[in-house]
């Protein structure tokens, strides 16, 4: 299984071994990049098991850090745009800005993650309930992913590999 995680690592041009590999990709696939970072954490914990809260801490920052980019983008693009007033939905606008930062809970979700994060950054919600959030949520998510993965046998992973001419 090793062999099948060194390949994969190199398509993607990330190192095969350490942190800065798990970190990088749970930061942009935090951003707009449609990327995903659990099969890199997956592939992490699995050939470090004894590193696994490490380096699900490590992702759940850089994916943090990623999805306070999206919200900054956001501040950013309602500063840009001030002759816009929001989500034309006026009742989108009242629902998003009634449940607040606690929506960013849900910031882990795919497709609907980051437009979360940009849309608490364009309404200007403050910052730091937004991050408090955001991180955890996203650690909930790394630990069930992970966990979850871990749960299938080691035959499937193996048969994917050969499947896909990794191994």
């Amino acid at each position: 299984m090793e062999h099948m995680f060194e390949h994969f690592f190199a398509w993607f041009g990330m190192p095969s071994v350490g942190l800065p590999a798990v970190f990088i990709s749970a930061f942009i696939s935090a951003t707009l990049i449609p990327a995903g970072s659990e099969p890199i954490l997956f592939g992490y914990i699995t050939l470090n098991p004894h590193l696994f809260w490490l380096a699900i801490m490590v992702a759940t920052v850089g994916n943090t850090l990623g999805g306070m980019v999206d919200w900054w983008l956001g501040v950013v693009a309602r500063n840009s745009f001030k002759a816009m007033d929001g989500p034309g939905n006026s009742r989108l606008k009242r629902w998003l800005e009634g449940w607040g930062p606690k929506l960013l809970l849900l910031s882990w979700l795919p497709g609907l993650g980051d437009p979360l994060c940009l849309a608490a950054g364009w309404l200007k919600l403050p910052w730091q309930p937004c991050l408090i959030y955001m991180f955890i949520g996203k650690l909930l998510r790394f630990i069930m992913f992970t966990w979850l993965l871990t749960l299938v046998p080691d035959s499937f992973w193996h048969q994917l590999g050969r499947w896909l001419h990794l191994i």
